[in-house]
Parts: C-alpha cells; sequence; structure tokens
C-alpha cells in the first residue's frame, strides 16, 4: 500500500514544482526583473535601486532584439544598404551589451537568458517576410527597438540612482543616436 502511494507523490511531484516556479517560465525578461526583485527585497534596498534593475533589464533586453533581428538581416535583407546598417548594428549593439554584462555582473544584477515572449513573437513575424517587404519590415523594427533603448538609457542617464549606471547611460545614447540615424535613413531610402 505505501509503495503506490510513493509513486504517486514522485509522479506529481514535477508537476508541483513547475506550478511553483515564477509567473512565467517562458520569457526571460520577466524573470530577471523577478529575480532581480526578489534579491533586491531579501537585502532590504531602495525602490530607487528596484528602478535602475528593471531599466538595465530593458536596455538589455533592446539590445538582445537589435542583435537579433540585426543577424536575421544579414542573413534575409536584399537590400545591400539594409545589410550594411544591420552589420553596423550588430558591431556597435554587441560592444553596448557587453558593457552592460560587465556592469550588471558588478552589480550582482540578472540580465535576461533571452528574448521576451513579444520581442520573440516580433522577431518570428518578421522572419517569416522576404525580399523588400522583409527589409521595410526590418527598418521598422530596428527603428522602433532603438527608440525604445534610448529611451531607456535617456532613463538610466537622468534618473539612475548609481552613478556607474547614470555614465553607462550616457556613454551608451551616442552610440544609439548614431544608429537611430543609420535606421531613419535606412527607413527613407526603402519607402515604396
Amino acid at each position: 500500500m505505501l509503495l503506490p502511494r510513493a509513486a504517486y507523490a514522485l509522479l506529481l511531484l514535477p508537476a508541483l514544482a513547475a506550478c511553483s516556479g515564477s509567473a512565467s517560465n517562458n520569457d526571460p525578461v520577466f524573470d530577471a526583473k523577478f529575480q532581480n526583485e526578489k534579491r533586491i527585497n531579501e537585502q532590504n534596498i531602495t525602490k530607487r535601486q528596484v528602478q535602475d534593475a528593471g531599466l538595465i533589464v530593458e536596455a538589455a533586453s533592446h539590445q538582445m532584439e537589435l542583435l537579433e533581428i540585426s543577424q536575421i538581416a544579414q542573413r534575409k535583407a536584399t537590400s545591400a544598404d539594409a545589410k550594411y546598417v544591420a552589420q553596423n548594428v550588430i558591431n556597435q549593439t554587441g560592444t553596448l551589451l557587453d558593457g552592460l554584462k560587465n556592469l550588471a555582473r558588478q552589480k550582482n544584477l540578472v540580465l535576461p537568458s533571452g528574448l521576451g515572449e513579444s520581442q520573440a513573437k516580433q522577431v518570428g513575424e518578421m522572419t517569416a517576410l522576404n525580399g523588400a517587404a522583409f527589409d521595410q519590415r526590418f527598418a521598422t523594427v530596428l527603428n522602433d527597438v532603438l527608440k525604445q533603448d534610448i529611451d531607456t538609457n535617456e532613463s538610466l542617464r537622468d534618473d539612475a540612482y548609481d552613478p556607474d549606471l547614470r555614465t553607462l547611460g550616457t556613454t551608451q545614447l551616442t552610440t544609439l543616436e548614431d544608429l537611430k540615424r543609420a535606421a531613419d535613413g535606412l527607413s527613407s531610402q526603402l519607402k515604396p
């Protein structure tokens, strides 16, 4: 009699463990924010530091998306200009993301391990396109994500509690604004 009960308990254990996890097992951005908030709450840190951690996660997720869409554009774009801009984004954003990762490591913050759900969906929709439609969608998404990352880095520069994060936001803005100008130019060239 005891053996079957133990067997049932062992069978139910994985299901219970799956239910007790974070609210989203599929969204790395949510998971990173959750882990940072949990760590910060355990250490009795201020709300401004929680905001700083959220901004770092947002900046990293935007830059990961920039890398992803640009890598796809390197393979799928038909316009030489789109491929050139994509390569430039890859080169510049890789350096920016490395800076974020280093600072996050120093500050003991968790960054997302992949794209968030909405980002992955957007990338998937873009990947389904081909030819000029892909190139135009790449330019649109690139502009949108760069705008979001610029906004996030402006918030880091202006509102971060930690001076290292303010410095990071300031230095990243120069590169992001250059990339945004290139993306604007690409959008103008690709308009039908």
